[in-house]
């Protein structure tokens, strides 16, 4: 196994975030000082993160939890403020957010200890589809403003790709993205004149937020996760 992988099975960050720690010479083999990424790791060697040696691979775990607002979507927060992680019970896995949901928005996000598959999750050119409730304002929602949506929407970092967007309500939308811009949701509706009020994700890839009331959370189960990674 190549090492960049074997420290994101063990937990012990994604593997963008590995290669960082091998690059800045934290990560040891057999006692040695490793700066290959693509190092190969036996099953019998040690390695170790600065100093202190890994137990291995852990057991892959991904949990879906649905995000109150105010809940912060990090690992951890130097203010003290609530976050995602303590939604989850303390099983020792060192787990993180598989991407972000803003503080003032809801609904689905998955916490995982499996770093491959948060990168190809999040990774732009995998497009994962994430969809979300948005409830606007400046009813009514009129059908050039869906069309708008659905074409594209010129934002100040460019135009965004086209959407799937339909009307659930006569103030409510339901957008479907694959991009992973900042806020974008929010940035789309208001270029088109329709501010977010509230903003809820229901969907991730082939995931939905369903009955998991909010703060609550789950274990996918073994088939779910399969059907995660076949859709990539």
């Amino acid at each position: 196994m190549r090492l960049v992988k074997y420290l994101a099975h063990a937990g012990v960050a994604s593997r963008r975030a590995a290669e960082t720690l091998i690059a800045a010479g934290r990560v040891s083999v057999d006692g040695r000082a490793a700066s290959d990424p693509a190092l190969d790791v036996g099953p019998g060697a040690e390695v170790a993160l600065d100093g202190r040696p890994l137990a291995g691979p852990e057991p892959r775990v991904l949990y879906a939890v649905n995000k109150p607002v105010g809940v912060l979507s990090t690992a951890r927060d130097t203010h003290g403020r609530a976050t995602v992680l303590e939604l989850v019970p303390d099983t020792g896995l060192r787990l993180y957010p598989v991407g972000r949901l803003d503080a003032d928005s809801s609904g689905l996000i998955l916490l995982t200890n499996d770093g491959e598959l948060a990168n190809r999750l999040t990774h732009p050119r995998y497009e994962v589809p994430k969809t979300y409730r948005a409830k606007l304002a400046r009813p009514p929602i009129g059908g050039g403003v869906l069309r708008r949506l659905r074409r594209g929407v010129e934002l100040e970092d460019g135009p965004t790709a086209p959407a799937r967007v339909r009307r659930v309500g006569p103030q409510e939308i339901e957008v479907t993205i694959h991009e992973g811009r900042n806020r974008q949701v929010r940035r789309m509706c208001a270029a088109v004149g329709h501010p977010v009020l509230e903003l809820e994700r229901v969907g991730f890839g082939a995931l939905r937020l369903g009955d998991l009331l909010p703060g609550a959370h789950r274990r996918l189960s073994a088939r779910e996760v399969e059907r995660l990674r076949s859709a990539l």
